[in-house]
């Protein structure tokens, strides 16, 4: 498979988020993908993350990410923009619970595969919408 641009691989890696694909997500990340939440945790591995997406779009079923401006520096790309969601409570989706975040996102490809996809954004809001202390 030819080699594709950085930027177009984390481009359809935020669509595929934005479909909660997680299938064609999954497909997209190296078997050895690392994630990198807000708070620098980090989960490794395509399968742990192929779950974790799929909870995450049970948290957050219109979960959305919207961006804005993007850079790329040989294999690193760098993406602004907005993350949002709504934190479902028994299947249904309030609109008290509805959030809008800035966000940026920092994802490192090689062989057309995100290897790293680490976010960037404060999360109080949305902490506090689920309820969640923070000390």
């Amino acid at each position: 498979m030819p080699e594709i641009d950085a930027i177009h691989v984390a481009l359809k890696f935020a669509n595929e988020i934005n479909r909660h694909d997680v299938d064609a997500l999954s497909e997209l990340m190296s078997d050895d993908h690392l994630f990198v939440d807000a708070l620098g945790q980090e989960v490794h591995g395509r399968e742990r993350l192929r779950e974790s997406w799929r909870k995450y779009f049970e948290l957050f079923p219109d979960y959305h990410i919207d961006i804005k401006e993007s850079f790329q520096n040989g294999r690193v790309v760098a993406l602004f923009g907005t993350a949002s969601g709504t934190y479902a409570v028994n299947g249904e989706l309030p609109a008290r619970n509805r959030w809008r975040i800035p966000a940026a996102w920092r994802a490192m490809v090689e062989h057309n595969r995100v290897v790293h996809w680490q976010v960037f954004s404060d999360n109080e809001p949305v902490w506090k919408i689920m309820g969640v202390k923070r000390d």
